[in-house]
């Protein structure tokens, strides 16, 4: 079957968050979805499927990083509609059935995708003990993001704070169930983004996550109600870097990005 390697939050190669995406006939046993996801080894691995006559979705979407499955991955499904569309096998918007719900990608003129997610629930929690050292940083406050995010968003001081972090990965699992994300407001207004982020998954496997839309319906929220504006634009520090652009809507977040197909090949196994 055709395996393929996208870039996604970006449209250049070799920037963004890499995903492995497989177009399926239906879902194999989830020990050989687990395999195949520990082989690509990037921070998630999409495996999708039709769903004809679904009265509700047009594909069944199951997302997995390199030592387990996960409830949301932002970037594995703007991968995975870019493959979608760049191969003709869906038009138009594509609605996918996952387990946080209905997602929706709707793609744009210009070649990129929104999707539609749920807004992640933010609540005020006590620092915890340890997570400073951690981190390497103090944090100003802390929130938990809720059970499909399920990480524990930590405020820091500045951009710079944020861009020198050099955490203790192992030390950082024991805070929440997935990581940390750190945020901080942008240095430059007029830098083309409003905030930054990096985004730390031990518990996943994966020490920082190049660019993570899930992250963002929690960052949306957190953001826009300090800045006061329902559309922004957040930057994830990484190494490989890229932009998401986050409209909240009540419940539902939109995230907008591209994506870039690198590796198009087969997989034998």
């Amino acid at each position: 079957m055709r395996i393929r390697i996208v870039d996604a939050f970006t449209d250049r190669p070799f920037a963004g968050n890499p995903a492995g995406v497989l177009l399926l006939d239906a879902f194999p046993a989830d020990d050989w979805l687990q395999k195949v996801a520990r082989e690509v080894n990037h921070a998630e691995t999409a495996f999708t499927h039709r769903l004809p006559g679904h009265p509700e979705a047009d594909w069944a979407l199951r997302w997995f990083t390199p030592a387990a499955e996960v409830a949301l991955c932002g970037h594995a499904t703007l991968a995975t509609a870019h493959v979608l569309h760049s191969t003709g096998a869906h038009e138009g918007p594509v609605r996918f059935a996952t387990r946080s719900g209905v997602l929706t990608a709707t793609p744009g003129e210009d070649g990129s995708f929104t999707l539609d997610f749920p807004t992640a629930p933010l609540t005020a929690a006590k620092i915890p003990d340890g997570v400073a050292a951690a981190l390497g940083a103090e944090p100003l406050a802390v929130f938990d993001t809720g059970p499909n995010v399920g990480d524990l968003l930590v405020e820091l001081a500045d951009e710079k704070t944020v861009r020198a972090l050099n955490p203790d990965h192992r030390s950082l699992g024991a805070f929440s169930e997935r990581g940390i994300i750190a945020t901080a407001r942008a240095e430059d207004p007029a830098g083309g983004y409003d905030f930054v982020s990096r985004c730390f998954f031990p518990n996943l496997g994966i020490d920082e996550d190049p660019v993570t839309g899930s992250a963002h319906t929690a960052l949306a929220p957190f953001w826009s109600q300090r800045l006061g504006r329902p559309e922004l634009t957040g930057l994830q520090a990484s190494p490989r870097s890229g932009l998401v652009r986050t409209e909240v809507r009540g419940d539902r977040t939109l995230l907008g990005g591209r994506a870039v197909t690198v590796i198009d090949g087969e997989l034998l196994a």
